[in-house]
């Protein structure tokens, strides 16, 4: 009996141990999401979002959405009481207004990397974290990984 326990736990824990998410797979779920909504629509991803659908919420690796002209949060799995706020100026734990920076490399460039402070919401701690950022014509989508 002790060996089916042990076993047991061994696989219920297997995913706990799956490796950290990495820089591909942050944009590889974001590249997910501007597809999704190039086959379907803008409102049907933000329900995806706000429904916490596993494609694009997987532990401390998910997708949210701001839009690039108000900079209004449109979707966030983890912490849906940010939607439908411009937090565009509020900085991070050191002070880095990196949304703004969000917003501004976007519309510049169309997609790539912010590095600020955020809480992981596995750990619960702020962290610092490295965001791909993506346009999808009036909105960027957001994946980021947090840093070890």
């Amino acid at each position: 009996m002790k060996a089916f326990t042990a076993l047991t736990f061994a696989i219920v824990t297997l995913p706990a141990l799956a490796a950290d998410p990495t820089e591909k797979d942050a944009i590889a779920m974001a590249e997910k999401g501007a597809a999704f909504i190039k086959a379907n629509s803008q409102e049907a991803f933000i329900k995806k979002i706000a429904a916490k659908d596993p494609d694009y919420l997987q532990g401390a690796l998910y997708v949210d959405v701001r839009d690039i002209k108000t900079g209004i949060v449109l979707a966030h799995p983890v912490n849906p009481s940010i939607v439908g706020k411009d937090l565009t100026d509020i900085p991070d734990a050191s002070g880095k207004k990196y949304r703004r920076e969000i917003i501004e490399l976007a519309a510049k460039k169309g997609s790539g990397w912010v590095d600020y402070l955020y809480k992981n919401p596995t750990t619960g701690k702020i962290e610092p974290k490295t965001t791909y950022i993506l346009r999808v014509g009036d909105i960027v989508l957001e994946a980021g990984i947090y840093k070890k």
